[in-house]
């Protein structure tokens, strides 16, 4: 199973083989989908973290539209206790574009000038 996530084309790879973002284990608890994400390297570091960070996400349909994300971050060489994070994921009909950085910006003006032109 892949979660794809449009957000810097950010993957997670439910499955065996070690990754930067960790290696991820999903099991069902009722209609519960639980990733259990360990083994994250050095190259990780999310908001300080080390090689001991363990992240639990919970994906629960919520209604036809939405599901929830709950996640429980922990790593005791970085944090006094685990902490969680929740938001809804709401179905949209538009379509996915891809994220990318445009470092410098160069051609920044002329898409603006293009979509002001549009709009126009």
């Amino acid at each position: 199973m892949i979660i794809y996530n449009e957000m810097v084309h950010d993957t997670h790879i439910l499955t065996h083989i070690r990754l930067w973002l960790g290696d991820s284990i999903g099991r069902w608890e009722g209609d519960t989908l639980v990733v259990e994400t360990t083994n994250f390297t050095d190259k990780t570091r999310f908001h300080g973290s080390g090689e001991n960070l363990k992240v639990i996400e919970r994906f629960t349909r919520i209604d036809d539209q939405t599901i929830r994300h709950r996640s429980t971050v922990e790593d005791p060489s970085t944090w006094e206790r685990p902490w969680t994070g929740e938001y809804p994921w709401r179905a949209s009909r538009e379509p996915i574009c891809e994220y990318a950085c445009h470092e410098g910006n160069y051609a920044l003006p002329t898409v603006l000038s293009g979509a002001r032109l549009a709009d126009r």
